[in-house]
């Protein structure tokens, strides 16, 4: 019988960004785990993921929701205690209409986020043209990273 994995501490890492800091508090092979800490009217990148998925709850604040699918945008309000799900392939932006904190659960893949659009002037990676379909960058990315 294999022995059990032993429990491990792990430091939790805090990352300053351009709208507030993510507290990352969790990340094995398996999955990731951290605090998104989003200042009021900010927002993250208008982003897509090849492969990661994501699910996020708002612990407090509130915030929106863009998702871009089949060509159609809508809008969430999410509130403390509601989560979301975003499976990967879903261009997706959270705002913060007040100051807000949010789990966010994931996929272990913390380096795919391809950008489309960034209200702090972070790039986006070569070849990737803002504006284009979610499924044109995806292609975009995989063949760049072959």
């Amino acid at each position: 019988m294999d022995a059990l994995p032993r429990p491990t501490k792990f430091d939790v890492q805090k990352t300053d960004k351009p709208w507030g800091y993510e507290l990352l508090w969790a990340h094995n092979t398996h999955y990731a785990a951290k605090i998104l800490h989003v200042m009021a009217n900010h927002a993250l990148s208008l982003q897509v993921h090849t492969e990661k998925h994501e699910t996020m709850c708002v612990l407090s604040g509130m915030v929106e929701l863009e998702i871009h699918v089949d060509g159609h945008e809508s809008r969430t309000v999410l509130n403390p205690g509601e989560s979301f799900h975003i499976p990967a392939g879903v261009t997706h932006r959270l705002s913060a209409l007040i100051t807000s904190d949010v789990l966010e659960a994931s996929t272990p893949q913390l380096d795919d986020v391809v950008r489309l659009a960034d209200d702090y002037g972070r790039a986006a990676p070569r070849g990737v043209v803002p504006g284009r379909s979610a499924e044109a960058v995806v292609e975009t990315v995989r063949i760049a990273t072959r």
